[in-house]
């Protein structure tokens, strides 16, 4: 963009000079405003006495009322205040030196630091690129989890989803994935967390290797639903700003489920119908929305990993079921394998990366196949070897899963201080691979039971 088109864009975003209206009534999180002439998502301001402002965004309007929300406690706000327009379209400060650094879903640091310096503004609702202009997905990223790495690999520019429950680990996974990653910058969304998961998450699970090449952006559960549907765009336009310089960056973003159930608390409160479920339509054209902007340009990459809280553990779940249809592949974290100590809980029979067949070469394709027909094997068969109920020798299938089973096993765990590279796991699968081959050519040499003689009987003749 030119520097004259970049002063006319500037000027059509600014806001208009002297826009005002006056509240007219409080209603729960809803404040209406009457004369206030304001777009849907632009940023007010109600001055309640002296110099103290509450600072609103515009969710919706009807006639001549307009309806805000406030992005913090309404106390003090009463009818006939005067409502400015602050801003008309919202940005965020982007700059090198927000790496390392905890913001808020406005871009304002909360670590105690001094405010980074910021190069540009990037506007935090913005559309996706087009779809001819992006590039096609053809080369893996690492995450470090070397099952995933190996039997659900990830492509730079590739949208994934983490679907799990509650405690199955996503939040130690996501700081494995942010220390070990081969990205260039990482950029962490956390929508809805407890305060005290943040200090916890930053201490704990991403350290002070992972905060060095992260940027967070936080809304926790006690702010606005305003700003916790903002956090995630926010961070995605942060994202953008590293992506046009060129880098590859990995966006994660926990969790797209509380984003969409704040975002349902802001059409409820604007009128809108509940539709599937208690959720209105605002929700499912939000999630596209912020979903769609994560991809690979001619400049750089965003990998987007978006968590998912599936309630019940059922995948059919409305917010489960329509981010999997946007999505292109999906991690299942399940209870039973976490339930057995076995982490991450990655269920592979039940996860799928629609890109991996794009990424990897054939030799790493056909080790994948091998080692999840195992698995699937044994999906079937493990109930009856629990119970005793398989007499080996029975079927060479279920004989080679058997056997197989430990090594397997052991592949698909990981400790929290193991880092695994996309090389080393393709490695380990491939020689995986190699031994599940080798016992089953021993198995083919081998008699099975029931075999016949290797000398035939003679013939009994006819009477």
């Amino acid at each position: 963009m030119s520097r004259v088109a970049e002063q006319l864009d500037t000027i059509a975003r600014a806001a208009p000079v002297g826009v005002s209206g006056r509240v007219k009534a409080v209603s729960g999180l809803t404040i209406t405003a009457a004369g206030l002439p304001a777009a849907v998502g632009a940023a007010c301001e109600i001055s309640i006495g002296g110099d103290r402002v509450v600072e609103a965004e515009v969710i919706g309007f009807r006639d001549d009322v307009a309806f805000l929300m406030p992005l913090s406690d309404p106390l003090g706000v009463a009818g006939g205040q005067v409502v400015r327009l602050a801003k008309a379209h919202l940005k965020v400060g982007v700059g090198p030196d927000l790496l390392g650094r905890v913001l808020d879903a406005r871009g304002r640091p909360i670590d105690g630091g001094a405010r980074p310096t910021t190069l540009a503004a990037y506007p935090i609702f913005r559309s996706a690129p087009a779809a001819m202009q992006r590039r096609g997905i053809d080369a893996p990223l690492s995450v470090g989890i070397r099952s995933i790495n190996a039997l659900l690999s990830v492509g730079l520019g590739q949208r994934m989803g983490l679907f799990a429950g509650t405690g199955v680990g996503k939040s130690v996974l996501l700081g494995m994935m942010a220390r070990y990653t081969s990205a260039d910058v990482n950029v962490i969304a956390l929508v809805g967390e407890r305060g005290r998961e943040l200090r916890a998450f930053i201490d704990n699970d991403l350290g002070p290797a992972g905060l060095r090449k992260s940027v967070i952006v936080v809304s926790t559960s006690d702010e606005s639903p305003v700003l916790r549907a903002r956090a995630i765009f926010t961070a995605t336009a942060i994202a953008e700003y590293f992506r046009d310089r060129g880098a590859n960056v990995l966006l994660l973003a926990d969790s797209i489920t509380r984003t969409a159930m704040a975002q349902r608390q802001i059409g409820l409160a604007a009128g809108e119908p509940p539709a599937t479920k208690g959720y209105p339509p605002s929700v499912f054209s939000l999630l596209p929305a912020a979903l769609e902007r994560a991809g690979r340009t001619q400049n750089g990459s965003i990998t987007g990993l978006y968590t998912v809280l599936v309630e019940g553990d059922d995948l059919t779940e409305p917010i489960a079921d329509a981010a999997r249809g946007i999505l292109d592949g999906h991690v299942w974290l399940s209870r039973r394998i976490a339930s057995r100590g076995q982490y991450p809980a990655v269920d592979v029979l039940e996860s799928v990366s629609r890109v991996m067949i794009d990424v990897v070469n054939p030799e790493h394709a056909a080790a994948a196949q091998r080692v999840r027909r195992l698995l699937a094997t044994w999906s079937e068969i493990e109930d009856l070897v629990s119970i005793g109920a398989y007499a080996s020798g029975s079927n060479a299938e279920f004989d080679l899963t058997i056997q197989m089973r430990p090594a397997i096993e052991a592949f698909l765990r990981q400790p929290i201080t193991e880092a695994s590279s996309f090389e080393q796991s393709r490695g380990m699968l491939i020689g995986l691979a190699a031994e599940i081959a080798k016992r089953e050519a021993a198995q083919k040499r081998a008699p099975t039971m029931g075999s016949p003689a290797t000398t035939a009987r003679p013939a009994t003749a006819k009477r």
